[in-house]
């Protein structure tokens, strides 16, 4: 049983999230709670917590501060609850690592996602070291295996890379990887300085090119290849983004080469 502190100032919506899940049959104890930041630090201080739930309704920037000064001495998972769907307070939490971040409305369904990776991580770690669950463990578990902003980023691109042929949306990417729609939209856009679906579009514009260039595969080929269906949408994309038709592409290529 992994054990978890709530950190929440009311004790209205500390109840509400008490009861979003059957906690303990998802292996977390969530039995400890802290009303202020301070009093969350003398818990933590004391107690080898897996997991650090707090609720941002109250003060958003004492929840920022709360992780930050966790952060000066451990790597346990955070995951910050509630909230508006705050790009700067989610540019705010990328800074200290957070596991995830679920914006009100919280869903069950993501929250239990978001323990199943926190879970999955403390099992992998605990199983390869042969370590009991102490303060210590849990510490050099998440120092080690924590992911960083650029981690699950480079993932993504990865899961794009491999899968350009296929329909691709973030939200499914999300699901695989167990991470929040909404946080992982604003990360990959603070990232890469572009949007998920910009980004797609243009790694599936340059595949076709290259494609167009380096072989003689027929068009409607190439388009499948990229994640097109339907051609008169590819075409629309490719003369969109590079000025001319596939066939005037290759041809203009075919003249210069």
């Amino acid at each position: 049983m992994y054990k978890v502190l709530l950190v929440d100032a009311a004790g209205q919506s500390k109840d509400t999230t008490i009861d979003l899940l059957a906690w303990r049959e998802l292996g977390f104890s969530l039995d400890d709670h802290a009303s202020t930041r301070t009093e969350a630090m003398l818990m933590f201080a004391n107690l080898p917590y897996a997991l650090v739930l707090i609720n941002m309704n109250i003060s958003q920037e004492e929840g920022i501060r709360l992780c930050e000064q966790i952060r000066e001495t451990s790597r346990v998972p955070i995951i910050l609850l509630g909230g508006g769907n705050d790009f700067q307070l989610a540019r705010k939490a990328m800074c200290y690592q957070v596991s995830d971040y679920l914006p009100d409305p919280i869903a069950p369904d993501e929250l239990q996602a978001s323990l199943h990776r926190v879970e999955r991580e403390l099992e992998e770690f605990i199983g390869s070291e042969g370590k009991a669950l102490t303060m210590s463990s849990i510490n050099m578990l998440t120092a080690a295996a924590a992911p960083s902003s650029s981690n699950i980023i480079d993932k993504v691109k990865e899961f794009v890379e491999e899968s350009l042929h296929q329909n691709i949306t973030l939200k499914e990417i999300s699901n695989i990887f167990h991470f929040n729609y909404s946080y992982l939209g604003q990360k990959f856009k603070s990232h890469e300085n572009m949007t998920f679906n910009e980004y797609l579009l243009r790694q599936r514009m340059e595949k076709a090119k290259h494609l167009l260039e380096h072989t003689d595969m027929k068009i409607y080929e190439i388009a499948n290849e990229v994640g097109y269906t339907e051609m008169d949408w590819f075409y629309k994309k490719f003369k969109s983004y590079t000025g001319v038709s596939a066939n005037e592409f290759r041809k203009m290529i075919s003249i210069t080469a």
